[in-house]
């Protein structure tokens, strides 16, 4: 299946490079200024899924957290320092989003061979992309560019980032806000086909929603009591067929009510995206090639570009004046 969704690259590689001729961001940002970017965050991503292929999730999903808050500006990567107040605090972040330290490493690779020249924003794009291709699924060329913003918002990041509670509507306001289409929302939805979630984030749904399996209610309840507080850490996959394998099941699986979170499950509960969960179902291909675009288009919300933001020497904090 891996094979057939990498059948689409070289398609997808040139309607994506004659979308974004008219941008500002280019996939050859930095051909003659860092040329083994690509190598070098291919070979840190190799290794950090090595230790650990749950990584690779966490790295799509950090992209994501990113790109909803302000933009995809790296704002999500700075600490709190002094009176700065960072996006990791904010509810869907904390305890919850996780490879820091995976970019951090990435950063100080390419920082030996080009010195600030990348961007912490474009080198977690890279990262989402290769961690989508090692575990299995499409890659792309991702148009690059960006530059880092000095700014982060813990309120927008507790308003922006829709909720695993979000019913079908809420998702698509939520996604149409940032310029992405149901559609898009649908097909991005398709990176919980690898990953795991916490208790907490569907507790609700496996004990007191109706639009579940029951088995596979009783399965997940076996790690995750009722009473909120107890265990709510504890984890799930969200892709109960094949968590670490990129691939379509996690919409076979909303198919036979086997969604884990309540904003899976409203993809595929009588609504709008019902038809296009079953098509994404029946054809992997499909699937890959609307994830690419979807996160191509998500990639492109709201970039600093030019002489707007900086190129962070950390990533973790702003380039000291």
């Amino acid at each position: 299946m891996a094979a057939s969704f990498r059948t689409w690259h070289c398609l997808v590689a040139l309607l994506m490079l004659a979308s974004v001729a008219q941008g500002q961001l280019s996939p050859s940002f930095y051909a003659t200024t860092c040329p083994t970017l690509g190598l070098i965050v291919r070979a840190t991503m190799i290794k950090a899924l090595l230790l650990e292929r749950r990584m690779g999730a966490s790295l799509v999903r950090l992209f994501f957290h990113d790109c909803f808050v302000q933009g995809c500006d790296a704002s999500i990567l700075l600490d709190d320092v002094g009176s700065f107040v960072g996006e990791k605090g904010a509810g869907p972040n904390v305890n919850s989003v996780r490879g820091y330290e995976v970019i951090d490493q990435i950063k100080a690779n390419v920082e030996l061979l080009c010195p600030g020249v990348v961007s912490c924003a474009d080198i977690v794009a890279l990262a989402a992309r290769d961690s989508t291709f090692l575990l299995g699924g499409p890659t792309w060329a991702v148009p690059l560019g960006r530059r880092d913003s000095t700014t982060a918002s813990q309120s927008l990041a507790n308003s922006d980032l829709p909720s695993p509670a979000s019913d079908l509507a809420t998702l698509i306001t939520a996604f149409g806000n940032k310029g992405l289409s149901a559609r898009d929302m649908t097909a991005l939805s398709g990176a919980h086909t690898i990953g795991f979630s916490q208790c907490q984030n569907f507790r609700d749904h496996i004990y007191n929603d109706t639009d579940i399996n029951p088995a596979f209610a009783a399965l997940r309840r076996r790690t995750c009591p009722a009473a909120a507080g107890s265990g709510d850490g504890n984890l799930a996959p969200l892709d109960v067929t094949t968590q670490l394998l990129f691939d379509n099941a996690y919409y076979g699986n909303l198919l036979v009510r086997r969604g884990l979170l309540h904003s899976d499950q409203e993809l595929f509960n009588g609504g709008s995206q019902d038809a296009l969960v079953q098509q994404y179902s029946a054809n992997p291909a499909l699937f890959a090639a609307d994830f690419v675009t979807a996160m191509i288009k998500m990639g492109s919300i709201r970039p600093l570009t030019g002489s707007a933001g900086q190129i962070r020497a950390n990533c973790r904090v702003v380039n000291s004046r």
